[in-house]
């Protein structure tokens, strides 16, 4: 069994959005309720973080200008966190006040794909997913969502793996890598009645398998691509957040981690809560497209 390791004790609110920049050789993470931005550099165990103005959900490296393109709590932003320029793009969802951004990952062609979540709760699935292309024009993919998470795609870009937090499922979309349009979708997993959690967020590996963070199972869970539990990783923490591969090799498999919403009790069985993890499971994943606008 892969251990486990505490490689920050960051103790954030939500960490949520890891993703591994080739160009810097860094990870990079958000603290959503935080308002921070954090970076971990693995080989110097150096780790720094900054304040944003607005929550970011998620983000993803620009291949062609300095900086990010974000997914912030509003809308999606070009972003540079080393000057503070920003530049947006086009709002969310203006006519929901009780939605943000959340969720979201590039495909393999490096467009965004990212999802909302309904803020207010209560089982409404009002929010939706969008494709954000490389000419910073966005594309409502499908609507009749309650907390976009797990978005992320097979290792041929044929594929796109969603899970709505609020459903307790997994889903996957036949995707058009030329296109970016969506295909039919099935059901992956049911995760309630069969795992004590919920699905948040899910990265890939070489070979095609899903790992996926689950909120409240305190555990990381590999499904095969055909619906079967191949692994479960499970966590000193009750509410890992968002999974991703990384380092020189991509063999080494990031955790996010929450506090938000544990007592002081829950704390204190669970300390490390809002840390970052890492393991090293024995298989390499797939690197994240940059944002190719």
């Amino acid at each position: 069994m892969a251990e486990v390791e505490l490689v920050v004790d960051c103790r954030n609110t939500l960490g949520e959005g890891a993703v591994w920049n080739d160009a810097d050789r860094h990870l990079w993470w958000t603290d959503i309720e935080g308002r921070v931005l954090w970076t971990y550099e693995p080989e110097s165990g150096r780790c720094a973080s900054g304040q944003t103005a607005e929550r970011v959900g998620c983000f993803a490296p620009r291949r062609n200008g300095q900086g990010f393109v974000v997914a912030f709590s509003s809308g999606f932003a070009l972003y540079d966190p080393a000057t503070g320029w920003r530049q947006d793009i086009v709002a969310f969802e203006p006519d929901q006040p009780d939605t943000r951004l959340n969720d979201g990952r590039t495909d393999r062609q490096g467009r965004l794909i990212a999802g909302g979540f309904d803020e207010k709760g209560g089982g409404r699935l009002i929010s939706s997913v969008v494709r954000l292309d490389p000419d910073l024009t966005a594309t409502t993919l499908f609507s009749e969502v309650g907390c976009a998470n797990g978005i992320c795609f097979s290792p041929e870009g044929q594929t796109l793996y969603f899970a709505d937090s609020m459903r307790a499922e997994i889903w996957a979309f036949g995707y058009d890598p030329e296109t970016g349009g969506l295909g039919e979708r099935r059901v992956v997993a049911t995760i309630k009645g069969n795992r004590p959690g919920i699905p948040d967020g899910s990265c890939i590996d070489a070979e095609g398998c899903i790992w996926n963070a689950e909120w409240d199972g305190g555990a990381i869970v590999r499904w095969t691509p055909d619906g079967r539990i191949d692994r479960v990783v499970e966590l000193p923490v009750p509410r890992p957040t968002c999974v991703t591969f990384g380092g020189s090799d991509y063999s080494t498999l990031y955790i996010t981690t929450a506090r938000a919403g544990l007592s002081e009790a829950q704390l204190a069985k669970a300390p490390l809560s809002g840390g970052l993890f890492a393991l090293r499971p024995g298989v390499k994943g797939v690197a994240d497209s940059p944002f190719a606008g």
